[in-house]
């Protein structure tokens, strides 16, 4: 087995983590507790081509492999996770663009994202639809050559910044097949008819834009369908295990970051006439959040290494990889903040922000739950 990284992948960690460095960490806690979107930031990114970088070169991007696309998201969720969410979602929905979209589609969208001139957004949760897709209402009806879209969407990443969104939607109600029906359609966000309203108050990734969307007679050309109408749900589910590896990912660098401040501040951090970190007890913390997060980056690099090279067996190592990365992200987190004590519980110390940025790794993309029945289902169906 090969465990080391080239050095193309090493040269890729140091550069991300020197913009992350120097661009994200000053700016993480001002945006943070004002809820603000780092716009100096995007364009920045742009430049760098960190922004949908897993586009193919010929529409715009870096064509970055999964593994390559993790170890980036390990260091801008490591600096920050609100503001490493703001560059890592630019480009939610491409998937469906790159592997279902029109020529036209990928050529109009794609490079835009990857410059830095638009966002994407994908819209798939509802009021009353999370964890169960196919009980999305949304509904889009043919009228000529439109379709015309009526619904809302909840918790939508990028919602009000998007100049683009990819709408799952229900087109066909009429078939039985719960699994069927249900497509998805380009909806571009100066449409009339479509609102947003952003969402505040977030426990966590303060920094990434949240927003309700509702569409009200929303009409756009009927040549916005991706792909076959009918197969949204299914084309859905063709993308959800690289896109849980990429939440793994960021579970693991909210645990670096979380470890790592830690460490630093028990070195410093005198009581008793020593340094906290000669206590027994911290430096069994402290071996235990190391120890994990590297736990938690292998599993993730193997669910990485899977996209690329083993798709077929894939789907119990990615929800295996998610689940276990957002579990350690939180617990680690919790640790740091223990670590540094009352000074933890406020924000002149980045672990009270890691802290509350960690949960949501638990949540979307497919709840802890949802993860633990899909690796027990393929564990008794078919074995991994």
């Amino acid at each position: 087995m090969e465990f080391q990284l080239s050095d193309e992948q090493r040269h890729l960690r140091d550069e991300v983590r020197r913009f992350a460095d120097e661009e994200i960490r000053p700016i993480a806690t001002e945006h943070d507790v004002n809820e603000s979107y780092p716009h100096e930031v995007m364009e920045k990114a742009a430049e760098m081509g960190l922004l949908a970088p897993h586009v193919p070169v010929e529409y715009g991007g870096v064509g970055y492999s999964a593994l390559e696309n993790a170890i980036l998201t390990e260091e801008l969720f490591a600096a920050d996770p609100g503001i490493g969410l703001c560059v890592s979602s630019a480009g939610f929905g491409a998937e469906a663009i790159m592997g279902f979209g029109s020529e036209d589609q990928k050529e109009r969208i794609l490079p835009a994202v990857t410059a830095g001139d638009a966002i994407m957004g994908s819209a798939i949760s509802e009021p009353q639809a999370g964890s169960d897709v196919t009980s999305v209402a949304t509904r889009a009806e043919k009228d000529g050559d439109k379709w015309v879209i009526n619904g809302s969407k909840m918790w939508i990443t990028n919602g009000t910044v998007a100049d683009y969104f990819v709408v799952v939607c229900e087109t066909d109600p009429d078939i039985e097949d719960r699994y069927t029906g249900f497509s998805q359609i380009l909806v571009e966000g100066d449409r009339d008819g479509l609102t947003t309203e952003k969402i505040t108050g977030k426990l966590g990734i303060r920094a990434s834009d949240t927003a309700e969307l509702v569409f009200d007679d929303v009409r756009v050309p009927e040549e916005n369908l991706i792909g076959q109408r009918g197969m949204g749900f299914l084309q859905l589910m063709e993308f959800f295990d690289e896109t849980r590896t990429a939440v793994a990912a960021q579970g693991v660098g909210i645990a670096r970051g979380a470890a790592e401040r830690a460490l630093a501040y028990a070195e410093e951090r005198e009581q008793f006439g020593r340094s906290i970190a000669d206590f027994q007890a911290i430096k069994h913390k402290l071996a235990e959040m190391h120890t994990d997060t590297e736990a938690a980056r292998w599993l993730t690099y193997r669910s990485a290494w899977a996209v690329d090279n083993e798709p077929g067996d894939l789907t119990a190592l990615a929800s295996m990889a998610k689940e276990f990365a957002s579990r350690v992200a939180v617990d680690v987190a919790d640790e740091a903040v223990q670590i540094h004590g009352g000074a933890g519980f406020v924000n002149d110390h980045d672990v009270e922000r890691f802290y509350r940025d960690a949960k949501i790794t638990q949540i979307y993309e497919g709840t802890t739950e949802i993860q633990k029945n899909i690796v027990a289902r393929e564990l008794l169906d078919e074995g991994i």
